[in-house]
């Protein structure tokens, strides 16, 4: 049996997340000292999931392991990842695939947010340093609660004043609202701590609405921590979820889950009631908001005249 692993990334619009996420993957092959590693992305960039499975079947892969490497768990993994899966399976019947965990809850992602929290801050002052703890955001309730999980650990961890839980779209409360409320809470200092893999569009425009803020707020220290990239936490990380499916110790539930198909059927009569989409993100009802609201990110200002959110009222 000669068996890959297909690391598979989200994608970016920004080609320099990209080209991170193929940098993850290169560390992955030479730490770990395994060339039997393919990359592939869900959507935004090539090669495709379909195209991974390609070049592993083209290797000579009788067995392929496809771990996602996201952070949280929302309708990607639960549902488009396994779709491309099929397809695959559908094409090759004779290639075992399996589905391994996502990143999600792990203890040591606190450890390593905590780490990136240190590098800012040399001499924590409980009483006047919060956390601004920044997701992505989702249309999955659970997704979004996790990012609370894991900001309840990392106050724990750090023993700063408070942590605030924020997101750059999708859902509320937004970026802006996470710093006035700490502004608000008396903070003197603020950590930003994004809660992402790579660099991307988003990441490059909270840099922009972070130095906006800091102008509102000229009494107020705000410093941005670094994303996770291909710190040696997260490759083990991805290396332990990636032994987990290939013991079979742990698959990722989605995968076979029976609600999955009824799911899948009604996104596909949703596709066909709307004809003006363009990639697979695009094809599954519950992102249309998603995809409206990346646009407006992309097509407006992150912040009004008055320093409000558009779209918000103050």
């Amino acid at each position: 049996m000669s068996e890959f692993i297909l690391l598979v990334g989200h994608g970016s619009r920004d080609d320099d997340g990209n080209q991170e996420f193929q940098a993850f993957v290169e560390s992955y092959r030479t730490r770990w000292q395994n060339s039997n590693v393919e990359s592939c992305f869900l959507e935004l960039a090539n090669p495709t999931i379909l195209d991974g499975v390609d070049a592993c079947v083209a290797r000579g892969a009788t067995r392929i392991v496809a771990v996602p490497v996201i952070l949280l768990a929302a309708s990607h993994v639960k549902l488009e990842i396994p779709e491309f899966l099929d397809a695959g399976r559908k094409k090759y019947p004779n290639v075992e695939m399996v589905y391994g965990r996502n990143i999600g809850l792990h203890e040591e992602m606190i450890d390593l947010l905590s780490a990136r929290f240190g590098e800012q801050v040399t001499d924590v002052l409980p009483n006047e340093t919060s956390i601004v703890l920044m997701g992505r955001g989702s249309s999955d309730p659970d997704a979004n609660g996790d990012l609370y999980k894991i900001a309840r650990q990392l106050w724990e961890r750090t023993g700063v004043q408070n942590v605030e839980v924020c997101f750059t779209g999708i859902t509320f409360p937004r970026f802006p609202d996470g710093i006035r409320r700490a502004v608000k809470l008396g903070a003197k200092r603020i950590v930003v701590v994004p809660y992402f893999l790579f660099t991307g569009v988003l990441i490059k425009r909270m840099q922009g609405v972070l130095e906006q803020l800091q102008m509102e707020f000229p009494h107020v220290s705000m410093t941005m921590a670094g994303y996770f990239g291909d710190h040696p936490v997260l490759l083990e990380i991805v290396r332990q979820r990636c032994e987990e499916a290939a013991v079979g110790q742990s698959f990722m539930n989605c995968d076979l889950c029976q609600y999955r198909k009824l799911a899948a059927a009604h996104h596909d009569h949703d596709h066909h009631d709307h004809h003006d989409h363009h990639d697979h993100h695009d094809h599954h009802d519950h992102h249309r908001d998603e995809r409206r609201d990346a646009e407006q990110e992309q097509t407006t200002p992150a912040l009004t005249q008055s320093g409000s959110p558009r779209g918000m009222h103050s």
